[in-house]
């Protein structure tokens, strides 16, 4: 269902003759490792290790694959140009392959006059077939393109929905095709326009209103916890996607402007083991924002975003609370 690129890889390393090669895939691909690795072994010549650290996206591309290997390659997840191109690491998107037109006629009476199209690396794919199909009812379909961290038009990352910015005006609803929440409510957090979600798998349709709101509830109760804090600690991380130390040294300047005090710490990994020495009364993480978003709970002090912490410090009001995002430098 998913394209792994088997023989493309093959015929990759066989052509530029890499003699080692690392492999790194998301929690969701590593159980298919070893039958990766007994594929590759067995049409070329090459030795195989497996990165076993965690895997979130091409965000945490593992830059040091030089020291285990000749070459890279990176599976689950598309390039992100604003990085540069490295030609000794080989993407593999693992694409949805299967045609999702009958599920989108299904959902056509749902849908407004207008419609915004998005997806996750994996399904880009299927944007093209629920364009085919939405157009047929005379319907507009717009897919935008998105800035420097985007690879595909209608393409959106957990932490960017520039794509979608760039159509906001011109739809009445988003659809994305993908499956979970998080992508899709970091669009709706950051663009303000409804979103609905077709899961391309099981043809499910949904809104995420409720979720939405839900975690809007969450995150006003992590900053009012956050109020009375005199001491934050200012999480930078060194993932090559996700390193925003001016971000961090900004909102340090904001907090120590507010008579408090602040410290700052680099880190790869980010959780709760990691921070549970540190005493201070808060964190912000200029990291991924599902950091915040997704894994609160964990935590026994509040995690904020930068933008959370503007309002935690009064700089900046509830109102005017938008999704954390990164752009490209």
């Amino acid at each position: 269902m998913f394209d792994l690129k088997l023989s493309d890889i093959t015929a990759w390393i066989s052509d530029r003759g890499y003699s080692s090669v690392a492999l790194q895939l998301p929690e969701g691909l590593k159980m298919r490792a070893t039958e990766i690795i007994d594929f590759l072994s067995d049409n070329t010549d090459c030795s195989f290790v497996i990165l076993g650290d965690p895997c979130y996206g091409a965000c945490d591309l593992y830059v040091d694959y030089k020291d285990v290997a000749d070459a890279l390659v990176h599976f689950g997840h598309s390039p992100i140009p604003s990085q540069g191109d490295d030609g000794d690491v080989f993407y593999v998107e693992s694409f949805f392959d299967t045609d999702i037109r009958e599920h989108v006629k299904n959902i056509l009476d749902e849908l407004p006059e207008k419609v915004g199209l998005l997806a996750t690396v994996q399904y880009v794919g299927c944007i093209n077939q629920a364009k085919e199909v939405i157009e047929s009812s005379g319907r507009k379909v717009s897919v935008g393109i998105g800035d420097k961290r985007i690879m595909y038009p209608g393409q959106i990352l957990g932490c960017n929905c520039s794509a979608a910015e760039s159509v906001a005006n011109d739809v009445d609803m988003f659809l994305f095709i993908g499956e979970g929440d998080f992508h899709p409510l970091a669009t709706a957090f950051g663009v303000g326009a409804p979103m609905r979600v077709l899961n391309p798998i099981t043809g499910e349709f949904r809104s995420v209103d409720e979720v939405r709101d839900r975690i809007l509830r969450k995150r006003f109760a992590a900053i009012q916890r956050a109020v009375p804090a005199e001491s934050y600690l200012v999480i930078v991380c060194s993932k090559i996607g996700q390193e925003r130390n001016a971000l961090a040294d900004d909102i340090i300047n904001k907090i120590r402007s507010s008579r408090k005090k602040a410290y700052k710490v680099y880190m790869n990994e980010i959780s709760p083991q990691g921070l549970m020495a540190y005493r201070v009364d808060a964190f912000v993480s200029t990291a991924c924002p599902r950091l915040a978003m997704d894994d609160y709970s964990r935590y026994d002090k509040p995690v904020l975003t930068p933008i959370e912490a503007e309002v935690a410090l009064g700089i900046r009001e509830w109102d005017d609370y938008v999704f954390d995002a990164i752009r490209p430098e």
